[in-house]
């Protein structure tokens, strides 16, 4: 899997009267450089539209597509991968049916579940809620700045921090360690898409160049 900076998933809900496809479009072309497919309240057909939709979009721009939840959609359309939570098919299931060439990743809560996905064979892990969101109506408790700092002593996989992450707090984020953001109401949701995006992958860049 290659290396990815700032992870953006679809929200319809946050952007009415846009077309996601313009939406993400906007996002790959201010930085984003990997997309995720979520949408829990469609249809398996409708989100089948939507991957080949996607699929097409992110292949003129060499993004890799993932799709949250759904491997049998992985396949339907050759995405890059699946994202999956702690109550998903499990991780060793999916790996069966995708084979070792699609990426898998895992979301998780805390550093037990962390060390699970590296051990299960995760190409990379989800870290967070690290703050309060509402882009989920499932999630879990905010996990804090500190399981970051855990997951950057204990973990070698690459891993992604998500959850109510905007500009305004971005930098505690990149500062507790990650070198990874996820991003969904605050880059789909804002007003200038494109630019929301390459201010969000500017900040991650500047804290590369700070660590060397």
């Amino acid at each position: 899997m290659r290396d990815f900076s700032l992870y953006v998933i679809t929200g319809e809900q946050f952007h009415p009267g846009r077309h996601y496809l313009e939406v993400m479009e906007e996002a790959i072309l201010g930085g984003a450089d990997m997309v995720q497919l979520r949408e829990k309240k469609k249809s398996k057909r409708e989100l089948l539209n939507m991957a080949r939709e996607l699929k097409a979009l992110c292949a003129r721009y060499d993004v890799p597509l993932i799709i949250n939840d759904h491997v049998d959609l992985v396949l339907a359309v050759d995405a890059d991968g699946v994202h999956l939570g702690q109550d998903d098919l499990p991780l060793e299931e999916a790996r069966k049916i995708l084979g070792p060439n699609k990426i898998i990743g895992i979301s998780t809560h805390k550093l037990e579940e962390a060390k699970r996905a590296q051990e299960g064979g995760a190409d990379y892990i989800g870290v967070g809620p690290i703050f309060p969101t509402n882009t989920k109506e499932d999630v879990v408790p905010p996990v804090g700045l500190e399981y970051i700092r855990q997951v950057v002593e204990e973990i070698s996989i690459p891993f992604v921090a998500i959850g109510g992450i905007k500009l305004h707090n971005v930098d505690q984020v990149l500062a507790a360690g990650a070198k990874r953001i996820c991003v969904v109401s605050g880059i789909v949701g804002a007003e200038n898409v494109r630019e929301t995006a390459r201010a969000f992958a500017e900040k991650v860049a500047q804290y590369g160049a700070k660590r060397g």
